[in-house]
């Protein structure tokens, strides 16, 4: 992680965290993630583990197990598990749910080469010092080129969306347009910022090939007050499913979701642009 202030506010603030997925940005953003993810879940010709890498509360585990997935989660937030494990026994599904304690940083430590089906990088990479490291360690935990890594980041675009929109903040949203830190409102630390093409290079320099890109949270956290987002939640959701498989409403989402597969190890070089 990037030091001790994320250690701190992710250590005590387990209940804002779990407080928050229960809002309709939190909800949204575990709804469309996960319906996005099911549409590459790896077949279940066999038993199909599964790693949540900083889980936090579970609530994507939970999913995933009830669909009969075997999870492990690692965070290095014991209050974090904590939460999970409760989410667990309310879910009937603690045997197929495992508890890590421990740094993704740590990923390659943790676990032996070829371990998992499916890695979940879900707002994660946003918080750690080297994202890179961990995504060539997750590359590495796959079990073989059919299994998946989902990777979910604080799309820069949004930020500079948002900071105009939702803030009024023409100085931020100016700001957050060659930023590569941002604000993050929850906890109120700094957040790490990604571009679609900086994302895919990563996976790329950590031996991962993208299979799918989508946008989530499009528009919703711009729609006027008379829109109510409990009472018409079906509808952005289904709304939001649509806009996010459009590239062009996809570059400008709150988050950017990949889903993406191990790839050959041979190094790709990119190809240059017209003048570079």
């Amino acid at each position: 992680m990037t030091g001790n202030d994320d250690f701190e506010r992710f250590r005590t603030g387990a209940a804002k965290y779990a407080a928050y997925l229960e809002t309709p940005e939190g909800q949204l953003r575990l709804d469309l993630a996960f319906a996005n993810l099911r549409d590459f879940l790896p077949r279940a010709t066999r038993s199909v583990l599964a790693l949540d890498l900083g889980c936090g509360t579970g609530a994507m585990a939970m999913r995933l197990a009830r669909l009969g997935l075997h999870v492990t989660l690692l965070d290095w937030s014991a209050p974090m598990l904590d939460f999970a494990m409760r989410a667990a026994r309310e879910a009937g599904v603690t045997e197929r749910i495992a508890l890590k304690h421990g740094d993704a940083a740590q990923l390659a430590n943790l676990f032996d080469a070829g371990s998992f089906d499916l890695i979940l990088c879900h707002n994660i990479l946003e918080y750690v010092d080297d994202a890179c490291a961990v995504l060539r360690s997750a590359a590495r935990a796959l079990r073989d080129p059919s299994s998946i890594i989902s990777v979910l980041v604080r799309n820069q675009a949004g930020e500079v969306l948002k900071a105009a929109i939702q803030e009024g903040d023409l100085a931020a949203s100016e700001h957050n347009l060659s930023a590569e830190w941002g604000h993050e409102s929850l906890y109120g630390g700094r957040v790490r910022l990604f571009t679609a093409e900086g994302l895919q290079a990563m996976l790329l320099e950590s031996s991962l090939a993208v299979t799918a890109e989508r946008g989530v949270r499009v528009i919703s956290d711009y729609l006027p007050p008379r829109i109510s987002r409990k009472d018409e939640y079906e509808r952005i959701l289904e709304l939001e499913r649509k806009l996010g498989t459009r590239p062009e409403f996809a570059a400008v989402a709150r988050y950017t979701h990949c889903i993406a597969h191990r790839a050959d190890p041979v190094r790709v070089s990119p190809v240059m642009k017209d003048g570079a």
